[in-house]
């Protein structure tokens, strides 16, 4: 594996990254704003009934619109190779790409599990599936983001070399060693693993569930919109943040010369850019899913104004019907309900 003084004198050009990083940029930036912006519009001012889905498609929506905007600066950044802007900015707009990367995997794996207590266990998550609930989730999610940003970010300090200032990069080797290796691991293992591993269980459970006879003939035509969201939902996990997440560990190995291997430095060195600007499309993704995947989010751009979004709700389809006893048929309309929210609101 090499020695150290093999990985010193390792020889490695990723300056292809500026002008890679500044067209994805670009386009992210002229994507990101249009889309979020209108999902924005559509979750405050189209859509009346607030559920849980909602309460968490909102905050993703508000999260990919924090890093949309700091995208200008780092365009700038990339296309000039220097940074003008001071060092709180920078701090700023690394938190925000943190934030947005992994704050989009835990309100992914939150609209995950909702969507897992709403079909296989529609009735017994009726008191934990609340807006109260949604909202202390959302805001404990905030807080480990941020907290994790911040943390990344207080070594994102400008450095003026050549009279030329670079931002989130050009770390020491022995803040990667003390520092930055730990905080990528934790940011990893609670922002990636953790979810990856919640969403993964969470789809094939409700699979099985689909795959019985009685859930079958009750479900009916649901069965088709509840696995194309499945296969898209899994899908931006596998595409957006897989390949990120698995070179940001080698990137982050190579860095601390944990492993001091020249041939894998230049390997991550290669990938992680590319990588990242996948990674960063996912702001681009999630309001065309609404959009294809929610008939409510497609409906309430052509509803008239005095239609209540909620009348829709009403006529969908639920997730799950039971044949209950008519005095238990008023307990379990809550249930119900939910399960036929989930569907409108988070089709995927």
């Amino acid at each position: 594996m090499g020695n150290h003084s093999h990985n010193q004198t390792c020889v490695t050009d990723d300056s292809f990254k500026y002008n890679l990083y500044g067209a994805v940029y670009s386009v992210v930036f002229v994507l990101g704003l249009i889309t979020n912006c209108a999902s924005l519009f559509v979750f405050c001012f189209r859509i009346n009934m607030r559920s849980e889905t909602t309460i968490f498609m909102t905050n993703l929506a508000f999260s990919d619109l924090l890093f949309v905007f700091t995208l200008p600066f780092k365009i700038f950044y990339n296309f000039n190779r220097h940074w003008p802007f001071g060092d709180p900015l920078c701090r700023i707009s690394g938190t925000a790409f943190l934030t947005n990367i992994y704050g989009s995997m835990l309100f992914l794996t939150c609209i995950s599990v909702d969507r897992f207590l709403a079909i296989v266990y529609p009735f017994r998550s009726r008191t934990i599936r609340t807006r109260r609930n949604s909202a202390l989730v959302c805001a404990g999610v905030w807080i480990l983001v941020l907290s994790g940003g911040i943390s990344a970010s207080l070594f994102s300090t400008t450095n003026t070399t050549n009279n030329s200032t670079t931002c989130f990069e050009g770390f020491s080797k022995s803040i990667w060693k003390t520092y930055l290796s730990k905080i990528t691991i934790f940011i990893e293992v609670v922002g990636f693993v953790i979810p990856l591993m919640l969403n993964l269980t969470c789809s094939s459970l409700v699979l099985r569930t689909l795959r019985k006879p009685a859930t079958l003939s009750q479900i009916g035509t649901n069965k088709e919109k509840v696995l194309k969201m499945i296969v898209v939902h899994v899908a931006i996990f596998m595409v957006c943040f897989v390949p990120y997440n698995s070179v940001l560990f080698l990137y982050a190995l190579v860095r601390s010369q944990a492993i001091a291997n020249c041939s894998l430095e230049r390997f991550a060195r290669t990938l992680y850019p590319i990588t990242l600007c996948i990674a960063t499309l996912n702001c681009c993704f999630d309001p065309f899913i609404y959009y294809f995947t929610s008939e409510s989010f497609q409906k309430s751009f052509y509803i008239t104004p005095h239609l209540k979004t909620g009348s829709f709700f009403k006529t969908e389809t639920p997730l799950t019907k039971f044949a209950l006893p008519a005095a238990q048929e008023d307990m379990s309309h809550q249930a119900i309900t939910n399960g036929a929210d989930l569907m409108s609101e988070s089709n995927f």
